[in-house]
């Protein structure tokens, strides 16, 4: 019989805890790391969730929903990732519309112009994956969102996608908009072109760069958190990525995200 290593047993949940505390330590300091201890770092996308997982413990807020790093080509490179990653979105990072956000310990120093979704159902897990009709019907509202980002790690780009994941997919401040009064169920999000206003200039967003379409990260979100056996709660927010490739940000901006008639969100950076 093969003698089982290190590497052929899972980490036992008190590490999982460990790396969290790390990471979550910096965060609140505002301070960065090069990597986790190797007896802490994960191997791989699932041990990165386990991380991840341990940071709804150290909050004392119901969580507020979930966000999904690198849905865009753009984002993928930004971070040198291949694909999308889940993150929580934690109640006390959310800021209200027009506030101001902090940079201070923002190495990343971008922001996001996003299309967010709140759930009206809760989406348990299942063995088969959601299709995007049965999504949608969970669906209550649709949001205008600008999501900041930052990583724990001071080479982000070098943490690698493991990592990253356990890093809460790079999550850090959210500004969710009013829910829109349009009837937005009728139109085609991947056409749609927000317009955003920094520093005088005007960028223009476009519902295809998330992967292809909105709805479509939507449901992949939902479907990654079926994988992990994890409910998607009634109440909770969805914002599906960037639909503009992440836009510098500093000190004394101010960020404008025009949807149109789906509304309009805005925040001041200091």
């Amino acid at each position: 019989m093969k003698k089982q290593t290190g590497e052929d047993i899972m980490r036992a949940p008190d590490q999982s805890a460990r790396a969290s505390g790390i990471l979550r330590e910096h965060w609140r300091e505002g301070r960065k790391l090069a990597a986790l201890p190797p007896d802490l770092r994960p191997r791989d996308r699932i041990e990165g969730y386990a991380i991840q997982a341990e940071i709804e413990t150290q909050s004392d807020q119901p969580l507020f929903g979930w966000k999904i790093a690198a849905t865009s080509e753009a984002g993928q490179r930004h971070i040198n990732v291949a694909g999308p990653m889940a993150g929580r979105i934690l109640a006390e990072t959310v800021l209200p519309v027009g506030s101001t956000a902090a940079m201070a310990g923002n190495a990343m120093r971008v922001a996001e112009p996003e299309f967010a979704f709140r759930l009206g159902e809760n989406l348990l897990p299942r063995p088969t994956p959601y299709d995007v009709g049965e999504v949608l019907a969970a669906v209550e509202t649709l949001h205008p969102a600008i999501e900041i980002p930052d990583s724990r790690f001071a080479d982000f780009v070098g943490a690698g996608e493991a990592q990253l994941i356990a890093d809460n997919a790079c999550a850090h401040l959210f500004v969710l908009g009013a829910p829109a009064t349009a009837d937005w169920r009728s139109r085609d999000l991947i056409e749609e072109r927000p317009r955003i206003r920094l520093r005088g200039e005007t960028f223009v967003g476009h519902g295809r760069n998330v992967l292809g379409d909105p709805l479509i990260a939507l449901v992949w979100l939902v479907n990654e958190l079926r994988q992990l056996g994890i409910t998607a709660r009634a109440g909770q927010v969805i914002t599906t990525g960037t639909c503009h490739p992440p836009l510098p940000i500093a000190s004394g901006d101010a960020m404008e995200a025009d949807f149109g008639d789906l509304g309009q969100v805005a925040i001041r950076f200091e």
